[in-house]
């Protein structure tokens, strides 16, 4: 409950306690935020949660890949990157389709916003992999990847919060 709750909550209590009447009315008492539904165990979400964790496997193979060659050198081609390309736009598209799912339900939570940031933002790290000219740009770019497809698996894993 945040300070502002609490603090209303006393206020209302207050306000209610009148000391030249007996029994008066109860006082108000404040509910917590309710926790939404974990959408953890829906099919839409477990496959977010499988590819997530599959692209985050593969980026780390390249990074790995990539810890081999000289820093300075020219940026390396990545194996079955095209592949790789399209499984990143799908995943992208699922996190709008939860994102979508989501709001259409009405959640109030954060997950839907963050759903609709992480589709909007793997685009963009798969953008900057590719204009990577240096293996040092191609790393950064690939660890920033590793990050959002990490917050892709853990933002839906976690266990919902009330909304605030």
């Amino acid at each position: 409950m945040s300070c502002d709750a609490v603090a209303f909550s006393a206020m209302l209590w207050m306000a209610s306690f009148n000391p030249g009447q007996g029994a008066g009315p109860a006082p108000a008492i404040a509910q917590a935020p309710a926790v939404p539904a974990s959408v953890a165990g829906e099919p839409l979400f477990i496959d977010i949660v499988k590819r997530a964790r599959q692209l985050k496997a593969q980026t780390e193979a390249y990074r790995a890949q990539l810890a081999k060659a000289e820093p300075g050198s020219a940026a390396a081609p990545l194996k079955a990157f095209d592949a790789f390309s399209g499984k990143i736009s799908d995943l992208a598209a699922l996190d709008m389709k939860g994102h979508v799912t989501l709001r259409d339900r009405g959640a109030v939570d954060d997950l839907k916003c963050i759903l609709r940031g992480i589709s909007q933002d793997l685009p963009e790290k798969l953008a900057a992999v590719r204009a990577a000219t240096t293996i040092k740009a191609q790393d950064l770019a690939l660890r920033d990847m590793v990050y959002l497809l990490n917050d892709n698996v853990e933002v839906i894993t976690a266990p919902p919060q009330p909304a605030a």
